[in-house]
């Protein structure tokens, strides 16, 4: 998930790099526009800073809309824009200072928004309301191609989170039998199923914390720290307690609200798209830093499945980027598949080595493997929404 943690998360050297070789890029592609109009004179520009959030428009018309985001402030900063009971509609992560990240997002139905910055990646970030007038077909209700692309991912989607509920239940089961073992060999397969999907599964702001929130993370007052992370704690650090039962009751409970949500939840191919490149953010600030999984150290088999799921969502939107880019895909394919290779080199039986065997040499090439990796994902949005 989005970490509002109490400080900025890590970012790699080579990240960095790469990240200011794509300001402008990431999130879309050259010719992608707010309001279905031309790059500049279309795109809504976002002035972030470490106590600011100033948006050039606090409107647009229903459809394609693009945010330029620019951090002028000194610490990293994400950018999202919700939807009602703050469903993520489009997000950015990772802007460090001095650069500027592309997010194209898809809002059909007209209403009101909201906008935030959040500097230092903290909290509820500077908000402000957004309004969208008007109504606009979805991209996938007038291109065979896209509606194909969205219903396949939705496929995908769903037969993740239909391994992903029983997973977890086996995994609470045996967390309340006291069984610590067994728990810690169930909880990184369990998490492989949510990792694939996180983008959508965070989509839904109630859920998402609860199930995936870290102990630092802010948090209203009387809310508890739960989900998997308190689990994960509990088995690796402090032991079972009184409430461990309770708390991984919970888990199943919010688990299979978020089942029931998936199955009515309409896609965009933009989000399809935003996911890919969200989930190599992940990777970036949570899994090479060893920050996801910091009781169980099991992070790379969360990098795994979030290089898997971005895989999955490039590969439905596939037939249109070939169709509109003949070289991209090549690309990807030879990026991904450089990841991969690198990350079965890290095989131990089954799973994978734990975070605390991993050198800084070993770390330095997982970053640039991703790194080279996000820059032809970032380009995908754009050219699946170039008409």
């Amino acid at each position: 998930m989005p970490r509002p943690t109490a400080r900025s998360i890590p970012v790699s050297i080579a990240s960095l790099a790469s990240l200011a070789l794509l300001a402008g890029c990431s999130g879309g592609g050259p010719a992608s526009s707010g309001g279905g109009t031309a790059e500049g004179a279309g795109s809504i520009t976002v002035n972030a800073s470490d106590t600011a959030c100033e948006v050039s428009k606090a409107e647009a018309p229903a459809g394609k809309i693009t945010f330029e985001i620019a951090n002028k402030g000194s610490k990293v900063t994400e950018f999202y824009l919700y939807g009602t009971g703050d469903r993520i509609m489009g997000e950015v992560e990772n802007i460090g200072p001095g650069l500027t990240r592309r997010l194209i997002v898809e809002v059909p139905d007209g209403g009101t928004y909201t906008t935030a910055c959040k500097p230092g990646m903290v909290g509820d970030g500077i908000r402000a309301p957004f309004t969208v007038s008007g109504q606009a077909n979805r991209s996938a209700d007038t291109n065979a191609r896209l509606a194909e692309a969205t219903a396949s991912y939705k496929r995908y989607v769903t037969s993740q989170i239909e391994a992903l509920v029983p997973k977890t239940e086996e995994f609470v089961t045996t967390v309340k039998a006291g069984n610590v073992a067994a728990a810690k060999a169930q909880f990184p397969v369990a998490r492989t199923y949510w990792e694939r999907i996180e983008p959508v599964a965070e989509s839904f702001g109630d859920l998402d914390p609860k199930m995936d929130g870290r102990e630092d993370d802010e948090r209203a007052p009387g809310e508890q720290f739960t989900g998997y992370h308190r689990l994960e704690k509990d088995l690796w650090v402090d032991g079972l307690k009184a409430d461990s039962p309770a708390i991984a009751d919970q888990l199943l409970a919010d688990m299979k609200e978020l089942q029931a949500r998936v199955a009515t939840v309409e896609l965009t191919p933009v989000q399809l798209a935003n996911g890919a490149k969200e989930l190599l953010d992940e990777v970036a600030t949570g899994k090479i830093t060893g920050e996801e999984d910091r009781y169980s150290h099991t992070d790379l088999w969360d990098f795994k499945a979030n290089v898997e799921g971005s895989q999955a969502a490039v590969a439905a939107l596939r037939p249109v980027i070939d169709e509109k880019d003949k070289t991209l895909g090549s690309t990807l394919d030879r990026r991904f598949a450089a990841v991969d290779t690198l990350l079965e080199g890290y095989r131990d039986g089954d799973g994978f080595k734990l975070y605390t065997q991993l050198t800084p040499d070993d770390t330095k090439k997982m970053a640039a493997a991703v790194d080279a990796l996000g820059e032809p994902v970032s380009q995908v949005a754009g050219v699946v929404t170039t008409p």
